[in-house]
């Protein structure tokens, strides 16, 4: 009954806040109106771009799109889409294409191709992972796509108007990583000891995570321009720190795979008490460090790939560069560094919870244990 309160105050909560995370068909900023076309009809023209002994010639296309929803709705016009040669760059398009079209703020009359329009595929493998998850883990699975979501609205409603308001990234990290906790852990777990035991862990995990990245931003000179993006936050908010959210980035990159472990571990003690209860703490310490060693392997491991797989460009690149340089590159050692934090916090995590359940499970009981007597006394 308490897991279905707790359902409903959050569905309710989502639903008031439901129009921060809808994505509409036109939407404004301050550079203009975005809409959303389909490509009619798309020509290349050879276009002469300087006069000079060494001009160059340079392709474009002629592409004609019609909107398809909003206040242009129907409507056909024609872009200039400059083809560059560079491939980051470059949109081509084809027919029955649908595109991402900015219109310029200052002039009714000036579209620009802004990209292409991805976010139907996007929710084509958002739906073979919410029914997958679904099929698989039945009430589970449910539960836990709504963890999801409302994690991904706590990141992107709350922390990120948090940051940009000027509130300190790493605190403003640290308070959504709990709420996020404490909603995951009891919302699929329940109202338990075991959630309880699972989401201490977690929380001493990341409280020991937070001072070990402030530690490597400091002693390792990590800048917090990591990529590209970086720098394009840094040029429309200067005003942020980026080593802070550096450490926050961090942060949520390991909060996922500590949860796991925890209640991983958490589990399998709350199992081993169920069958033999007469298990001491002692026991049910070494019962979950046996569970969690099998863990770390492959989640350390886990950890490590993901990092590496997302920083595969610049592995790529080390055989262009020589290795002292290629291993102090600021990218590089932010990269390594989060993925020794999120494997360090996993060890870490594994003990912590392990104990933590155990003292739970025994309280609990002990509590038991006194109700009954006490009940026995009254009758007597």
């Amino acid at each position: 009954m308490k897991r279905i309160i707790f359902v409903i105050a959050i569905l309710i909560c989502t639903f008031f806040n439901f129009n921060s995370v809808v994505i509409s068909a036109e939407s404004r900023d301050s550079e203009g109106i975005t809409h959303i076309a389909e490509v009619v009809k798309s020509e290349f023209t050879e276009n002469n771009a300087n006069s000079s002994v060494d001009s160059m010639l340079q392709l474009k296309q002629l592409v004609t799109v019609k909107f398809l929803k909003g206040e242009y709705k129907g409507e056909e016009v024609t872009i200039t889409n400059m083809i560059t040669g560079n491939p980051a760059y470059d949109i081509i398009t084809h027919s029955g294409d649908k595109l991402v079209i900015h219109q310029d703020a200052e002039s009714e009359n000036a579209f620009y191709i802004s990209d292409i329009y991805r976010l139907p595929f996007m929710f084509v493998l958002i739906g073979l992972f919410a029914v997958l998850l679904i099929v698989v883990g039945k009430k589970k699975g449910l539960l836990s796509l709504l963890s999801i979501f409302i994690t991904c609205w706590l990141i992107f409603s709350c922390l990120s108007p948090m940051i940009l308001h000027r509130v300190n990234p790493v605190f403003a990290t640290t308070v959504i990583c709990l709420i996020s906790t404490a909603i995951t852990m009891y919302l699929v777990g329940g109202f338990n000891y075991k959630s309880t035991s699972a989401f201490l862990g977690t929380f001493i995990s990341i409280i020991f995570a937070l001072i070990l990245s402030v530690i490597t931003v400091i002693f390792a000179h990590i800048t917090g321009f990591s990529n590209e993006s970086c720098t394009y936050l840094f040029s429309s908010h200067p005003e942020l720190d980026l080593q802070s959210i550096a450490v926050s980035a961090i942060l949520l990159a390991t909060l996922g795979a500590v949860m796991d472990v925890a209640m991983s571990v958490s589990s399998a003690i709350n199992e081993f008490y169920v069958i033999n209860e007469v298990l001491s703490v002692k026991e049910l310490f070494k019962s979950g460090m046996n569970v969690g060693k099998d863990i770390i392997g492959t989640m350390a491991n886990t950890l490590i790939l993901v990092y590496l797989g997302g920083a595969l460009p610049l592995v790529l690149l080390s055989e262009n560069i020589d290795a002292q340089k290629f291993f102090n590159l600021n990218q590089i050692v932010t990269e390594v560094s989060a993925a020794l934090i999120g494997s360090i916090t996993l060890l870490i995590c594994v003990p912590v919870t392990a104990i933590i359940s155990a003292v739970l499970i025994k309280m609990k009981k002990s509590k038991n244990s006194d109700i009954i007597l006490k009940e026995k006394d009254d009758l007597l």
